[in-house]
């Protein structure tokens, strides 16, 4: 018969609205991955509503060789504003929508890529639409996970020591010491 210990000391939570500092080096990497994304959707958004394709239309219009229509374009456009606008705001914010939009970008990737030749591809998707939206999820998703997971985060990473706030602590003593008495 195995028992289980509980252990009686209060760990922190860390939540996903924790805030960085202003000036973290992780800040530029968030920027970076939302305004390279955003600039990218928003381009792709602009070309497909300058060629005045229909709304709904699936008759197989093409901006940069990906199947589009007028509701493809003004997602896109919507899509990269709010990347853009997670670029100006930067820290967490930009991590987290980074991160929610990459999840979403792989789930429409599927979603689509079950409605191919259907009657429900109101997006005018193609295969080529579905895989450029798990590209896209994809690295959104390591732009917006960048130095919050991972096992061999930094020990002054602001994620680390929000889940191992004893052992930061431990870390911070330690360091004083060794510069109050240098070998």
């Amino acid at each position: 018969m195995a028992t289980h210990t509980v252990r009686s000391e209060h760990r922190r939570r860390i939540r996903l609205d924790d805030h960085l500092p202003v000036d973290h080096r992780l800040n530029k990497v968030y920027r970076i991955g939302a305004g390279l994304m955003g600039a990218g959707l928003l381009t792709f958004g602009i070309f497909g509503i300058l060629h005045r394709i229909g709304f709904f239309d699936t008759g197989g219009d093409t901006v940069w060789s990906l199947n589009t229509n007028g509701a493809l374009s003004w997602l896109s456009v919507a899509v990269g504003l709010l990347l853009m606008v997670g670029m100006v705001i930067g820290g967490n914010f930009a991590s987290t929508l980074n991160m929610t939009l990459g999840v979403l970008f792989v789930l429409s990737g599927f979603l689509n890529m079950g409605l191919l030749e259907t009657d429900y591809n109101f997006l005018a998707f193609q295969i080529q639409n579905c895989l450029l939206s798990f590209v896209i999820g994809i690295l959104l998703l390591v732009f917006g996970m960048y130095g919050r997971v991972g096992s061999a985060l930094p020990h002054d990473n602001p994620y680390y020591r929000a889940r191992h706030p004893d052992l930061a602590e431990e870390r911070d003593r330690n360091q004083e010491r060794r510069e109050e008495f240098p070998a």
